[in-house]
Formats: C-alpha cells, sequence, structure tokens
C-alpha cells in the first residue's frame, strides 16, 4: 500500500469516526430533551391547582402519555377540537404556556353542563392560554387563525359521525389550518372491523381503518401509532358510555406534508 492510499485510508477512518461521534452526541442531547419534556409533563398533571373533577379523569385517561405523544411545547399553537368541558384543552395550555395558544373547539350544540364547565377553566391561571371557539366542527377556525402547529381530536371524531358534520371537509379544513409539518393527533374508541360509522351514536365507536382513509384522504400522511390505551381483550361491542369496562382505544398522528 503507498502511502497517499494509508492517509486516505486514515482520513477515511477518521471522518467516520467524528460522525459517529456527532451522531452519538445528538442522540444523547435528544434523549436529555425527551426525559427533560417527560418531566415536565409530569409537573404539569402534578400541578397543585387542577381540579378534583380532573384528577379522577386522570386515573381513566393517564394523560402523561398523550402529553409526551402529542409533544406540545411552549409557543406552540394547538386547536383542539371537541373540547367540551376542557379537560384536555387546559392540560394542552399549560404545556404550550406562557406563549402558545391553544383554541378549544366546541359546537354550538355543547350542553350546558359541559360549556359551565368550560367558562369556569377560561377564568382560572391555567385558562389564561385558552381561546374558547364555539364553531361547526366542519368550519372550526376563524379565518384569521392558521399556521397551527399541533391539532387533537381526542374521543369525538366518532360524535361527528352521526352528526350533521361535513366529515371530509371537516378534515379538508384541519389540513388547511396547520402548518407544513405540522400534527394531527386523533384518539377514539375503537370499533369492530366492519362495523365503519355505523356505531356511532349506539356503542361510541368508530372503525380505525375508516378513520384512517377519511383523514388520508384529506392530505394526511401517518408518521406514528400509540397504543398505550389499547385493550386487546376488549370485544367492542359495548358501548364506553357510561365509563366501566376497558375499552380499546387507538392513538394516531397523522402529519401536513412539509
Amino acid at each position: 500500500m503507498s502511502a497517499r492510499a494509508g492517509l486516505q485510508m486514515f482520513e477515511n477512518a477518521a471522518m467516520r469516526a467524528c460522525a459517529a461521534i456527532a451522531l452519538a452526541m445528538l442522540i444523547c442531547a435528544d434523549g436529555a430533551a425527551a426525559q427533560e419534556r417527560v418531566g415536565d409533563y409530569g409537573a404539569i398533571v402534578a400541578a397543585p391547582d387542577r381540579g378534583d373533577a380532573d384528577r379522577q379523569t386522570d386515573a381513566r385517561r393517564d394523560p402523561l402519555k398523550l402529553l409526551v405523544f402529542s409533544g406540545a411545547r411552549p409557543g406552540m399553537k394547538v386547536l383542539d377540537m371537541g373540547a367540551g368541558g376542557g379537560y384536555s384543552s387546559e392540560l394542552l395550555a399549560r404545556a404550550v404556556a406562557p406563549s402558545g395558544t391553544v383554541y378549544a373547539q366546541n359546537s354550538p350544540a355543547l350542553g350546558e353542563r359541559a360549556k359551565a364547565r368550560f367558562e369556569a377553566r377560561l377564568k382560572t391561571p391555567a385558562g389564561r392560554n385558552m381561546v374558547a371557539l364555539v364553531r361547526p366542527f366542519d368550519d372550526p377556525l376563524p379565518a384569521n387563525v392558521h399556521d397551527l402547529d399541533l391539532v387533537t381530536f381526542l374521543f369525538f371524531y366518532h360524535d361527528t359521525t352521526y352528526m350533521a358534520v361535513d366529515r371530509a371537509a371537516m378534515n379538508r379544513a384541519l389540513y388547511a389550518a396547520l402548518k407544513p409539518g405540522g400534527l394531527l393527533v386523533i384518539a377514539d374508541h375503537s370499533a369492530r372491523k366492519g362495523d365503519g360509522t355505523a356505531v356511532g351514536t349506539t356503542l361510541h365507536r368508530i372503525e380505525e381503518g375508516v378513520l384512517r382513509a377519511e383523514v388520508a384522504a384529506a392530505g394526511f400522511k401517518l408518521v406514528e401509532e400509540g397504543n398505550f390505551w389499547r385493550h386487546p381483550e376488549d370485544r367492542r361491542d359495548f358501548s364506553v358510555q357510561p365509563p366501566g369496562k376497558p375499552v380499546d382505544e387507538f392513538v394516531l398522528k397523522f402529519q401536513k406534508p412539509m
């Protein structure tokens, strides 16, 4: 081997070693950041000013896993679809504080009890980052709200199957509202294969494959699945209301392409 060839091999090996070290440092940094975020989310869930009713819901929802999956962080603009009484909206508002905003959408048909709970949240310190939107599901945002980082749609997509909602228009509106690379996180109760959207009003469920196809038709790409609420023992033949038996629930993360 010539001296030149030997030097070239040494340089190539050195470059590969440097790249490996840089990659290892990046992975360590990402891992440390991820652990820090988990700690931040844990502090959010454990915040002493959260209400007793929300803590009771925590036992069923295990919100730490959802917050980690969503990646919500300070400064983000978030839309929470079907916010109801605002349980998830408040958690997200705490995660995006102090400079972020959570737009919490509810239809005009929201019940008085849920409406009262949500309005009470707006008067608390945690509600400072929340904006109430009373709008239809297929037109969820005013024109001046756009370039969102994240949309969440938690356990309410199935309800739109028996309401007067154009779901194709709804999904297109969510796609348009997100910035390129923005994320849509949907969680819902699993229906049996073949049930499609037929059991939305009776069992409060939706077939996962049908939901995936509807969202993909708007241009979204599935990028991650969360299995932390899965219950394979669920026969999916009973109503999830009132809560009682373990229910199989899927969590899907879609992305608007860059």
